[in-house]
């Protein structure tokens, strides 16, 4: 009686933490439909956390809860700063496909390296750290491992399905000076050039 209790009462918790977390989105975004997209990847990431419990036969307790609200934290993190680059680029001009793929490709080296390192630094501390630690570790390795390409390849591919076909975003074109901004942006430097320096 007394487990079922506490199992209601993280399922509360959580519950309250992500409509907080909504309604801080929805105040930054001013967009009722972004922070869908950005909680697009966390129920993979739950799943990958669960399946890597069950491999390693893990018991989900509170330890393992922890490690999935703070596994959705850095998920939501992940995704908002994809939906910034997205941002950036559209204000800087570029088209809406290559402002997109541009966002996933640029975006994979920091975060693969961001979540690589995490993934490493956690597996001393699940293979050593005891029953207390175990489950928050491997909740967190699966849930990054899994929700980190999910990140990467579908929420990008949500974002154009809610722009391009559902129409529920709207994307406008930017004016000609903020194209030759980007333009110019995006050139390389002639050869030899050297670098601008503030106040010269």
């Amino acid at each position: 009686m007394i487990k079922n209790r506490d199992s209601r009462n993280l399922a509360t918790v959580l519950v309250i933490s992500v409509a907080a977390i909504y309604l801080a989105l929805l105040f930054q975004f001013n967009n009722a439909s972004k922070p869908l997209l950005v909680f697009a990847a966390a129920p993979y990431g739950v799943a990958g956390a669960i399946i890597a419990l069950a491999i390693m036969k893990t018991s989900f307790g509170f330890m393992a809860f922890l490690g999935i609200a703070s596994l959705i934290g850095v998920i939501v993190s992940h995704v908002i700063v994809l939906f910034d680059f997205i941002e950036e680029m559209h204000a800087l001009g570029e088209p809406f496909e290559e402002a997109v793929i541009d966002a996933g490709i640029i975006r994979l080296r920091p975060v693969m390296i961001t979540v690589g390192a995490t993934v490493l630094a956690l597996f001393p501390l699940a293979m050593h750290g005891g029953p207390l630690w175990e489950p928050l570790c491997y909740a967190q390795i699966g849930g990054l491992s899994v929700a980190t390409f999910i990140t990467l390849l579908m929420v990008p591919v949500l974002y154009s399905i809610f722009v391009l076909d559902l129409k529920v975003l709207t994307w406008v074109e930017a004016t000609e000076e903020a194209k030759v901004s980007a333009e110019s942006l995006h050139a390389p430097a002639p050869a030899g050039a050297s670098p601008t320096v503030a106040g010269d």
